[in-house]
């Protein structure tokens, strides 16, 4: 059971939101500056990024649970393959496209609906597919551009656990939350 005094339980008070959470069947994101906090660490040819754990998790349990994850990246990097490979995500598209041609290209694959994807984006970059999707989140550090289009604003900045924020309302949305929380305490 959601915690009314969670800082979660709000989004899904809201009707009209909360039908955008259940219809997630794609969950896509941006990735640096939303799976991590927009830092990049270079030196000797080596690149380094700082992922969040917990995100990491919660984006395997959607996909337990049925949920497509996708990233959607304008900056190839080897750093995020492999955090990729690591997850086993079901979708990676690393180029400097624009990220609605690659999201196009993604919800074919995956046989979704604009209105069925949920994108998190922060920048400039994000701006296109955050206009397209049927759930829009923008995080607490993203732009002011991001979030004057979003349907909702993470709590959490970018590479701290905004992922984990709108995966847990997605699948409390979904009616999985419980579910899971069950399997895990025995």
């Amino acid at each position: 059971m959601t915690n009314p005094a969670s800082p979660l339980a709000p989004p899904l008070a809201n009707s009209s939101l909360a039908l955008r959470f259940r219809r997630v069947r794609l969950f896509l994101c941006d990735v640096d500056g939303i799976l991590t906090d927009a830092s990049v660490f270079m030196g000797g040819g080596v690149e380094f990024k700082r992922f969040n754990i917990r995100d990491g998790l919660g984006l395997r349990l959607l996909q337990k649970n049925g949920v497509k994850v996708g990233w959607i990246s304008a900056r190839p990097s080897d750093a995020t393959k492999q955090r990729a490979d690591d997850l086993k995500i079901d979708f990676l598209a690393q180029s400097s496209a624009p990220k609605v041609q690659a999201a196009s290209e993604l919800l074919e694959k995956a046989g979704c609906q604009w209105e069925e994807v949920c994108y998190m984006g922060d920048d400039v970059v994000d701006l296109g597919l955050l206009r397209r999707v049927g759930l829009a989140v923008a995080v607490a550090d993203g732009l002011l551009e991001t979030k004057a289009c979003a349907h909702f604003t993470t709590h959490a900045a970018g590479g701290h656990g905004a992922v984990r924020e709108v995966v847990e309302l997605i699948l409390k949305a979904q009616g999985k939350w419980d579910q899971l929380i069950a399997e895990f305490s025995t």
